[in-house]
């Protein structure tokens, strides 16, 4: 811990910069006592209704809990939700003056129906519109992120495939962040592996690490000594991780693999694989953003790779313990680490 006290007393001096793409997360809850007449489906007796972060909102809601400044990046369309979810994000001091309006879209909800805390359903409206032509990000976004880059010690780039992460935000972006010297990190959408060039890391889970091996052409994995592209053993992670960091190109590569810890790669180290910090494992919802959240937030604050992969590897035992998309606290955090030192 002691290692670590420098560091994590940075994380309210630093400013993230989380863009992507935002959702809004609500919550009806209830209790079933009976079926419906009309058809074989229970009926739901609500009792509550709440609406939280979701997306890249998520991330900085993450990293507002360890009492980081943030400001998001996105879009929203003109509607009542959209209205809800900025009014969700001030709430908890989060800036949102980076949020652009766009007609051609919804913001997207995820309703959540939860009865005796079982999921029964979700339901999702979603309109997605790529950004293809550039022309909202030239417009909106892009004077946004010039204007103000120069508050920012770190960059987060939340790809939830819903349009707004094209190349020309990235390579803009990347530039920027590489130009101050301070870290980009990325949430990846296998369908993007390309977009992201030049990024200080991404953050796979096992799962789309394996569909990223997967996307890649027969030559080009055995180019790159690719030979699996299920990740089971530890072993295959290494090998398999080690060739998508060289294919890539990129800084480093942090792979999550729930159980099994997290394994971090670096050009010229060998991997390094960090056991799970986990004593209970409820719900991994959501692990995925905090991990990204501590580990872009300890580089911030000046930690080494390494470091940032061990201090977020805490974070997430912390957080799947917890039910549902849950965050971290600093005090949590600082817990955690004493325990384990």
């Amino acid at each position: 811990m002691t290692k670590y006290t420098h560091i994590l007393s940075n994380f309210r001096n630093r400013h993230i910069l989380v863009v992507g793409d935002l959702i809004l997360d609500q919550y009806i809850k209830g209790t079933v006592d009976r079926i419906s007449p009309e058809a074989p489906v229970p009926i739901l007796l609500q009792q509550e209704e709440f609406y939280t972060p979701g997306g890249a909102a998520n991330v900085a809601n993450n990293l507002r809990s360890l009492g980081a400044k943030v400001t998001v990046v996105g879009r929203i369309g003109p509607d009542i939700e959209g209205d809800l979810l900025k009014n969700v994000l001030k709430e908890r001091k989060i800036r949102t003056s980076g949020i652009m309006s766009d007609s051609r879209v919804h913001t997207i909800l995820k309703t959540r129906v939860v009865a005796h805390q079982q999921q029964v359903v979700r339901i999702d409206r979603e309109k997605v519109v790529d950004d293809s032509d550039g022309r909202f990000y030239d417009e909106k976004i892009a004077p946004f992120i010039h204007k103000h880059f120069t508050d920012f010690d770190g960059v987060i780039v939340s790809d939830y495939g819903k349009g707004i992460v094209q190349p020309p935000l990235v390579d803009d972006l990347t530039a920027l962040a590489r130009k101050a010297r301070i870290p980009i990190v990325v949430d990846p959408k296998v369908e993007h592996l390309k977009f992201y060039g030049h990024v200080s890391s991404i953050t796979p889970n096992r799962k789309e690490a394996e569909n990223a091996l997967r996307s890649l052409e027969p030559d080009t994995r055995r180019a790159f000594g690719i030979l699996q592209t299920r990740l089971g053993s530890l072993d295959t992670v290494k090998k398999s991780g080690m060739g998508l960091l060289n294919y890539l190109g990129i800084d480093s590569l942090l792979i999550t693999l729930g159980e099994d810890g997290m394994c971090l790669f670096e050009e010229g180290k060998e991997p390094l694989h960090i056991p799970t910090r986990a004593q209970e494992v409820f719900d991994v919802s959501g692990a995925g953003d905090t991990v990204i959240s501590v580990f872009t937030l300890a580089l911030a604050a000046g930690a080494k790779k390494m470091d940032a992969a061990d201090i977020a590897n805490h974070a997430a035992g912390i957080v799947v313990a917890k039910v549902g998309a849950a965050s971290v606290t600093l005090d949590e955090l600082v817990r955690s680490l004493k325990e384990h030192k």
